[in-house]
């Protein structure tokens, strides 16, 4: 496929905008950084010669590769900084639309659950794995992107792979078996219901908060469903005046609370078995400031 023309060739990086923006934040896991490398990528294709930019024969290929390489370059910086980072660090989140998680696939790979697996791996190897088995990309055209050989990538998806399907949650849960779920821990968080936090909490629940030594949040992850529920039980008595919802997060069903007092908060829960089985508390107002915006994810 040949671009033709000054318009259609710009025309063609925004038809892609979309997946390009789904590629870098699957590789950074922030928002804001994911906008940035789409930028970098638009600015690098837009100061091409028209003649230049036609003769690019697959620009979905390209645009990722320009991607990916920017992404790369961002994800070895991050790291560096997030090993600095005041207690847990957790992804930024998106607000979705439902359309988003009647894509499964999708839905789990940009889930918080999934980000915060990929975390563990090494910058190349999530380039890898979110090429690969997310977008299904080609061995050689991964191989391209991150300056390896094709052999040196297939030994890296594997491995990737086997990582990952190690710590990856079970994602398997019907929507409504989720919102059902969803609603009965929200109401007993909400009124300080002890036995209903147990009765809906899994014995090894897990609970990640995310403050940035900004926010008031626990440093450590709280396991066990004693500990979480004694952690929660107290938030009728402190909260002023919050005003709590549920939304599309990440492909999947969470909760949003703005309180007076504590602040803004978006909450992620993984279900199992019909019931919470993790809980990623997002509480750094840095990485909530898009909160009003409808981000749309695509393959």
């Amino acid at each position: 496929m040949r671009s033709s023309g000054t318009t259609d060739g710009l025309d063609l990086f925004v038809t892609h905008r979309s997946l390009l923006f789904t590629v870098a934040y699957e590789m950074l896991g922030s928002a804001a950084d994911a906008e940035d490398v789409v930028q970098e990528a638009w600015l690098r294709w837009a100061g091409l010669e028209p003649e230049a930019r036609a003769e690019v024969r697959e620009p979905r290929s390209y645009f990722v590769r320009i991607v990916t390489r920017q992404a790369l370059n961002r994800l070895r910086t991050l790291s560096r900084r997030r090993e600095e980072y005041v207690g847990e660090w957790l992804p930024e989140p998106l607000l979705t639309v439902p359309d988003v998680a009647e894509d499964v696939e999708l839905a789990e790979s940009v889930s918080i659950a999934m980000l915060t697996v990929l975390e563990s791996l090494a910058p190349v190897e999530r380039a890898v794995f979110v090429l690969r088995e997310v977008f299904d990309a080609p061995y050689e055209e991964i191989a391209e992107a991150v300056g390896k050989s094709t052999a040196a990538v297939r030994q890296i998806s594997s491995r990737a792979r086997s990582h990952v399907a190690a710590r990856r949650p079970r994602m398997q849960v019907d929507r409504t078996e989720q919102q059902a779920v969803v609603e009965r821990f929200l109401a007993a968080v909400t009124t300080g219901d002890v036995q209903g936090l147990m009765d809906v909490l899994a014995p090894d629940v897990v609970l990640i908060a995310d403050g940035g030594g900004v926010a008031q949040a626990v440093r450590v992850p709280v396991y066990g469903a004693k500990k979480v529920a004694n952690l929660l039980r107290p938030f009728p008595q402190w909260a002023v005046s919050p005003h709590i919802g549920l939304v599309w997060l990440n492909g999947g069903l969470g909760i949003r609370i703005d309180d007076e007092a504590g602040g803004p908060s978006l909450i992620s829960v993984v279900v199992e078995d019909g019931r919470v089985a993790r809980i990623f508390a997002m509480r750094n107002p840095d990485k909530l400031g898009r909160l009003a915006e409808e981000t749309l994810l695509a393959r």
